[in-house]
């Protein structure tokens, strides 16, 4: 096990119902860095940030974050999570949100000021948040997670429905966090937001096909693109035996809709 790993992951199982939603999920996170958790809908990426959390049943396994069992009562200020749905009151200011949520976390109405202002919402501060756009939200939402300065910001697809100039502005409030210490946790299903992680963890069905990081994908696989990259790897069954070029990486391709090159 790494010691400088802020996540340990070890044998995660989820099961809903008789179905396994993750299985045998194995991974280690380090702080400082942005996490890709990377794959198509239904690939169980919501699960394994809420087990990171610590809101989620799991049949087996450990997931033990900062040293603690997930969860625990301790990494209330420590972790910040961001779901999938904006969780924020429309009715409200964006400063009246934010010193909500720092109130019921005990927090004195500094930090409030402090993470509108560490997110770039200043402007809108006294703006309804009913007459923000979709970035502007999920600013929001990402300034709540932010409160107390948590060690770990686990963001569950903050970037889905964005325009392309929005998705950049984010990816770049994502990196500056990272290089502040933070380990960031940033799922999506588009794999063009691959390019702008550290590391991935590339998800399908439940199962984990790699943890690498964008570059190496590329290189392995010797695809030109992360969607191409994504594509081989689910086609072979792993990096070892992804086909890099030829008539065997055209076969591949195609089985899964790929497109040959």
């Amino acid at each position: 096990m790494n010691t400088k790993a802020c996540i340990q992951v070890q044998k995660l199982s989820v099961k809903r119902g008789k179905s396994l939603v993750l299985q045998d999920i194995d991974c280690e996170l380090a702080p400082g860095r942005i996490i890709g958790l990377l794959g198509p809908s239904g690939s169980g990426k919501s699960t394994l940030l809420r087990s990171i959390v610590g809101n989620q049943i799991t049949s087996g396994g450990t997931v033990t974050v900062l040293g603690l069992p997930a969860g625990h009562k301790s990494l209330r200020h420590r972790v910040g999570y961001m779901t999938q749905a904006a969780s924020v009151y429309d009715d409200l200011t964006v400063q009246q949100n934010v010193a909500y949520f720092a109130k019921i976390l005990g927090l004195p109405e500094a930090e409030a000021t402090r993470v509108i202002v560490a997110t770039d919402l200043q402007e809108q501060a006294k703006r309804l948040v009913l007459d923000l756009s979709g970035g502007q939200r999920n600013r929001v939402s990402l300034a709540i997670a932010l409160l107390g300065s948590p060690d770990i910001v686990i963001l569950d697809e903050p970037t889905v429905g964005l325009d392309p100039v929005l998705r950049a502005e984010l990816w770049a409030l994502f990196a500056d966090l990272a290089a502040s210490g933070i380990c960031m946790v940033v799922s999506s299903h588009v794999m063009d937001e691959a390019m702008r992680c550290d590391e991935m963890l590339l998800l399908r069905n439940g199962q984990l096909l790699a943890q690498i990081s964008p570059g190496e994908l590329l290189r392995r696989t010797g695809a030109s693109d992360p969607e191409d990259a994504f594509l081989r790897l689910i086609a072979s069954g792993g990096l070892d035996s992804a086909p890099t070029s030829g008539p065997s990486a055209a076969r591949h391709r195609a089985r899964v809709g790929g497109k040959p090159s």
